[in-house]
């Protein structure tokens, strides 16, 4: 079974090291987009081009790298699927292709939780638009969404899985330690503001 969860890892990082946002942004001839704002391969960043179709095709495919993962390890073996989310969660964060130097995993995350617990990913997903319509801030909505997750999952009875997401919930809150900076100095970028 060891041997399984190795692979089921190693399957879901090589899924999750694909970096979508620096290949859309340099298929679409708009360079490297490590280049501007927070030099970041998410999404967010990618908004930074003024390209929304682009921001929202990161966002996409960001998101089914995990749950592709989850889902196509549980058909082998359906304990194997939450695995594969981390692997490739931290596929996402650390990619060997471009020096282990990534995203900040909050599109993976939440692919990967669409895979295990659709209904909490709904309620990501409010979460997230409410504090980004409220505060305009994408770091403010992925922090409190990543809190809220792990206390959904275990009052929803899943404790297994709560465990995992608030491993990667306090992942994504250390990956987010500049933009924790930032928002208590006043400094940080707002959502659709090019830097």
């Amino acid at each position: 079974m060891a041997y399984d969860i190795l692979l089921a890892l190693v399957f879901g990082y090589l899924l999750g090291s694909i970096p979508f946002g620096l290949l859309i942004t340099r298929a679409a001839g708009l360079g490297d987009v490590r280049n501007i704002g927070s030099g970041n391969i998410g999404a967010t960043n990618v908004l930074r081009t003024g390209n929304k179709g682009l921001a929202a095709a990161t966002l996409l495919l960001d998101a089914l790298k995990g749950t592709a993962a989850v889902l196509i390890a549980g058909r082998y073996a359906p304990e194997l699927g939450p695995w594969a989310g981390l692997g490739a969660f931290l596929g996402h964060l650390f990619p060997v292709w471009l020096g282990f130097k990534g995203g900040k995993g909050v599109a993976t995350y939440l692919g990967v939780l669409i895979a295990l617990a659709w209904q909490v990913a709904l309620i990501f997903a409010v979460v997230w638009l409410a504090v980004a319509f409220l505060f305009r801030y994408s770091s403010l909505a992925a922090l409190t969404a990543a809190v809220v997750v792990p206390i959904a999952l275990y009052v929803l009875s899943t404790p297994q899985i709560a465990g995992l997401f608030a491993l990667m919930s306090l992942v994504v809150i250390v990956k987010h330690r500049a933009n924790i900076a930032r928002l208590l100095a006043g400094t940080e970028g707002k959502i659709g503001v090019r830097e």
